[in-house]
């Protein structure tokens, strides 16, 4: 059985006074004026499930408080376990019983448990609460985009290959010990491949190390057709133990995926190290663990892999919205969406919008303008005159030092609360971490506004 929350607060839970758990006091009084979050996070863990069956477990308030510590102090949940556990600050703030010691893989499976539209929406809540006391009217915002990096090694095509090849050869092998035996041939090419790798990246010479590729390519050819052959077998693999029957049906649908992405990396390192094509980032696999990544180019900048996403801040460095894209999207066709959100929210248009040079054009400052927003405001002209954007230079200066601000944000949320690199997995899992990060500096500002005006 899952409840909310708990009706009594423990008798032991006493909060020390030091600067951490007074803000963990005002993020705590925060929640607590907000019962609307832990409402939508008991939905989430309750969707799919009786609530009123089994073990009693995490509250839903537990669950909300646990995550939000996580990201918070930038903890592995391996350190939040710990934490949780030694911690008297900790557990008063996540009000976790005097029996409640919550491991680090029951923590992972209950935090991941909470969708990406439901920390949304817990920031809409605060957002909604800051606007209520005052602290964020959403009058003046800015706007700036950021990549959020995957999990994952800097790819090229040698190692991708030997991905491929060391994951499809494991689950062949494990699908080989199912008993009665599977009928399907294949060899271990891992040790070869892994040597071809080596030589690739250790030659000095051109001929030697396209001639390391042409060989890698071609173990890595064999190593799919092995996985094209047993996966039919897999798929009709049947059983008297319904658990080895749904093991052999789960492979063969891992084994597809590999499959696929093996056969576009294969072509990708074809085309460019044989055939000396340019592959356009869009066609490209950057990871076999991570297939959602993308990789992102901006300007004279190194590259990144992983995910673009847009933030909306406001005059109380709170992050207002955030957008998260999938490819490399241009900041201008982004625009009207991000102003637009923020009516959605606020009910009306901001009266001043300001944001990067990237997101200048004279269509978009036409459509803000049509929109009765009285200050537009880019931080690169690009053929735009101050006139034409805001009413006066003074206004454009202030406007432009003003947008120079959400760098330092940008800065903390990837400093302090991991959204430098994105550890959960899966696009569904990149979501979760990028709004739960979000949403924990925005109560964390909140926090600190309370904290010095008291």
């Amino acid at each position: 059985m899952r409840y909310k929350r708990y009706k009594q607060m423990n008798i032991t839970h006493i909060i020390p006074k030091n600067k951490i758990s007074q803000e963990l006091e005002g993020i705590s009084a925060i929640l607590d004026a907000n019962p609307r979050i832990v409402e939508r996070a008991y939905e989430d863990l309750t969707k799919g499930c009786n609530a009123d069956n089994g073990r009693e477990g995490m509250t839903a308030e537990q669950v909300v408080r646990s995550a939000i510590l996580k990201q918070y102090r930038n903890l592995n949940y391996e350190e939040l376990s710990f934490h949780l556990e030694d911690s008297n600050a900790f557990r008063a703030f996540a009000r976790l019983g005097m029996s409640q010691y919550p491991c680090d893989s029951v923590l992972q499976e209950n935090i991941k448990g909470l969708s990406a539209e439901t920390w949304e929406s817990i920031n809409r809540a605060i957002i909604c609460y800051a606007e209520e006391e005052g602290i964020e009217k959403g009058r003046t915002i800015r706007t700036d985009s950021t990549a959020v990096e995957t999990n994952i090694h800097h790819p090229t095509d040698s190692t991708l290959l030997c991905d491929g090849v060391r994951i499809i050869t494991r689950w062949l092998i494990e699908g080989s010990e199912l008993r009665p035996k599977p009928r399907y041939r294949f060899s271990d090419h891992r040790r070869v491949v892994k040597k071809r790798v080596l030589a690739v990246l250790n030659s000095r010479k051109e001929e030697q190390k396209r001639q390391a590729y042409k060989e890698l390519l071609e173990y890595a050819g064999k190593v799919a057709g092995y996985a094209e052959g047993a996966i039919p077998v897999l798929e009709s693999y049947k059983n008297k133990d319904e658990k080895e029957t749904k093991y052999a049906h789960e492979l063969a649908e891992k084994l597809k995926q590999a499959l696929t992405l093996m056969k576009q990396v294969i072509d990708q390192g074809t085309r460019r190290v044989i055939q000396g094509e340019t592959v356009p980032a869009r066609e490209k696999v950057v990871s076999f663990f991570e297939s959602h990544t993308d990789i992102i180019v901006k300007g004279r900048r190194e590259t990144e892999y992983g995910h673009k996403i847009f933030l909306t801040g406001g005059t109380s460095n709170l992050i207002l919205d955030c957008i998260i894209e999938r490819g490399n999207p241009s900041d201008a066709d982004n625009y009207k969406q991000l102003v637009e959100r923020i009516e959605s929210i606020y009910g009306r248009v901001p009266r001043q919008v300001t944001a990067d040079g990237g997101f200048a054009s004279k269509e978009n400052l036409q459509w803000a303008k049509g929109k009765e927003i009285k200050d537009v405001a880019f931080s690169k002209k690009r053929g735009l005159t101050v006139l034409d954007m805001v009413k006066s230079s003074w206004v454009y200066k202030k406007l432009k030092n003003f947008r120079a601000g959400i760098e330092a944000n940008i800065s903390a949320l990837k400093r302090a609360f991991g959204l430098r690199r994105c550890s959960w997995s899966g696009w569904e899992g990149f979501k979760q971490y990028v709004w739960s990060a979000i949403v924990s500096y925005n109560l964390l500002v909140l926090a600190r506004y309370k904290i010095a005006c008291t």
